[in-house]
């Protein structure tokens, strides 16, 4: 008996998302269809994929055999479609990507129009936040994320690295002293990014010293790296910010770089996906730009 694509496309969206809601959104469907889709199925398999209670779904065993299956055989049809396609060289459709909003405004955004620019027929929407995006459940493409990732349920790829700095005003530097060692930040007050750990580990650049790891503690929290240095330029106290985030003020001497032999540990950036099989053509080749891109950032 012959089975919807459809139908299978639901099955395993709804065993990706967790949830029939979810997998509706994900889709662009119904949750009624979705639901619909799935009894289909089962009745054509002669077989229950899923046991549901009013909380969860979970996989029969041979509901995990038979979602195996249906990634492979969906990744291959896709495969097939790009494969009819390959002498186009339009990107059609729709590529959404999120961010965090100072990152975004600095690098994504820019990059993202350049890359609109290239395919006229692709349509972008970019969000950017505070929070890390569920890509799945709020249907991004793409997350350009930064720092070390922690989350094993996407895939990712690596854009490039940037480097972390210590940096004060000059103003704050003359009223509290300048720090001649990495103890002497301890006395020192701190403007912390809310939930990051409490420590910062400086290597001395030539190596005669052991790394050195400060503790902090701070009255002053924010959620974003604009924010922080806001509060920095503020004359308010010491901070830990990307070297992009306060390149202008460094060069115009609105700050000024703290303990300049010390290094502190360099950051990624991360092109971070749903963990399919197929990767699209549009999350590809934005990868492969914005791999360029950062390049080129980072050496300006």
């Amino acid at each position: 008996m012959d089975v919807n694509l459809n139908r299978l496309q639901s099955f395993v969206a709804v065993v990706d998302a967790g949830s029939l809601t979810r997998a509706a959104q994900t889709l662009g469907l119904t949750k009624a269809m979705v639901s619909m889709h799935l009894k289909q199925l089962e009745a054509e398999l002669g077989c229950a994929l899923l046991t549901r209670t009013t909380r969860t779904l979970a996989l029969t065993g041979v509901g995990e055999r038979f979602y195996t299956d249906c990634v492979q055989l969906l990744s291959d049809a896709q495969v097939a479609v790009d494969n009819a396609r390959s002498g186009h060289t339009k990107l059609t459709g729709e590529l959404r990507i999120t961010s965090t909003l100072e990152y975004g405004v600095h690098v994504v955004v820019p990059a993202l129009a350049a890359f609109a620019k290239l395919h006229p027929d692709l349509g972008v929407d970019f969000s950017g936040a505070t929070s890390l995006a569920d890509l799945v459940a709020d249907r991004f493409d793409l997350a350009i994320r930064l720092g070390q990732l922690n989350n094993s349920r996407y895939r990712a790829a690596p854009l490039g690295q940037f480097d972390i700095v210590l940096v004060a005003t000059p103003a704050y530097i003359q009223e509290h002293g300048l720090p001649r060692s990495p103890a002497d930040l301890q006395r020192l007050r701190w403007i912390v990014l809310s939930g990051f750990d409490q420590r910062v580990k400086l290597t001395k650049r030539d190596a005669s010293a052991p790394p050195y790891s400060v503790p902090f503690r701070s009255r002053i929290q924010a959620d974003s790296a604009l924010a922080k240095l806001h509060f920095v330029l503020a004359d308010l106290g010491i901070a830990v910010l990307p070297e992009w985030v306060v390149r202008q003020d460094l060069k115009q001497g609105r700050l000024v770089l703290l303990l300049p032999d010390y290094d502190l540990p360099q950051q990624g950036i991360f092109a971070v996906f749903p963990n399919t099989q197929h990767i699209p053509a549009k999350v590809r080749q934005f990868i492969d730009f914005m791999r360029v891109y950062v390049a080129k950032d980072i050496d300006r």
